[in-house]
């Protein structure tokens, strides 16, 4: 499972320094992650990185200098670094997946969601690269949960038109891809405007103002680290069984609005939540969204894929860095 090769290292020693040649091992199996740079990205890299695979993250404008620098639209680029690498599978996290920004800047979002997408299918199969497409349950229209792989989607804002298009174009281009459809993501954030429910952090902290929060729309919040896991268990079945491709669906299994996310939270630090006020009307700004879209994940459970995080224990580790008042995080963690 792994190679030998030569790598530069430097040396320490007493008065001086080194460069020396040393043997290194390389896991042979090779996973091409891009978005890496984005809250998805960086987990599957993590995740992979960590399980005997041999790794290579890509992204943009954060990408230097720990991941290659690619620009999904630049067709020649996607070529090379694919053709270069010889990846066994390529895992597509990226995506514009901010419903609002998509409504505002639909033809860069269509560009990226779906042309790139399409290319990127064509590159794996010119490699015979499994091909992961990360995808949304957005593609639902939340009027009749669970949603399994063979429901007739029914996207309500364009996002999700644009996601639903990707997984059209990825299919067709190449017949060894699998979708996963996946809902609201939050995990360990390097802001917390980078996730729909970390970004609530400050809500619940400053408890000092009133804060009104969503209790319409049902959520399936699910931790990046779950997903991760996800794609590699996906992967390494693939591997070993070809069958393996088609639409999958992965979600958390604790179903949550907003406001019930945001008294979670309170909860997880023992921080108050009676400024926290319900709003129980269908939101009225903004790109439309579906009220229930639950994925119903028992296709991937029945292969033995899956990992679900509890959502206190998860958010816990994903918020306590961005505390504010230290005594709770002496309160909670000691």
């Amino acid at each position: 499972m792994v190679g030998r090769e030569k790598e530069l290292r430097i040396r320490f020693a007493p008065g001086r320094c080194e460069l020396v040649e040393e043997d290194v091992d390389v896991p042979s199996r090779r996973v091409l992650i891009t978005g890496a740079t984005g809250l998805l990205g960086r987990a599957v890299f993590k995740e992979f990185n960590e399980n005997n695979w041999n790794a290579v993250g890509c992204g943009y404008r954060r990408a230097q200098p720990r991941f290659e620098q690619i620009n999904l639209l630049d067709s020649i680029a996607v070529h090379d670094i694919i053709h270069d690498f010889q990846p066994h599978v390529i895992v597509h996290c990226a995506a514009e997946r901010r419903p609002d920004i998509v409504e505002s800047q639909p033809d860069a979002a269509s560009q990226l969601n779906v042309a790139a997408s399409a290319n990127l299918a064509k590159e794996a199969a010119g490699v015979g690269a499994f091909l992961i497409y990360i995808s949304t349950d957005y593609v639902f229209d939340g009027t009749s949960p669970p949603y399994k792989e063979t429901d007739v989607p029914n996207p309500l804002n364009l996002y999700g038109k644009t996601k639903l298009e990707g997984e059209k174009a990825v299919l067709e281009n190449n017949e060894e891809t699998a979708v996963l459809r996946i809902p609201v993501l939050y995990g360990e954030v390097e802001r917390l405007e980078e996730s729909a429910v970390t970004v609530m952090f400050d809500k619940v902290q400053f408890s000092n103002k009133s804060a009104n929060m969503d209790h319409w729309q049902q959520r399936f919040p699910t931790n990046v680290k779950d997903v991760a896991a996800v794609c590699r268990q996906l992967a390494e079945k693939r591997m070993l069984d070809p069958s393996i491709k088609g639409t999958f669906h992965w979600s958390g299994n604790e179903q949550m609005t907003k406001y019930e996310m945001a008294c979670a939270i309170a909860d997880a630090f023992n921080l108050p939540s009676s400024h926290l006020r319900p709003i129980t009307d269908s939101p009225v700004v903004g790109a439309l969204r579906p009220k229930n879209a639950q994925l119903d994940c028992s296709k991937l459970e029945m292969l033995g894929i899956g990992q679900r995080t509890p959502f206190r224990a998860g958010i816990r580790e994903s918020l306590w860095p961005f505390l504010v008042d230290k005594r709770w995080r002496q309160t909670v963690f000691h």
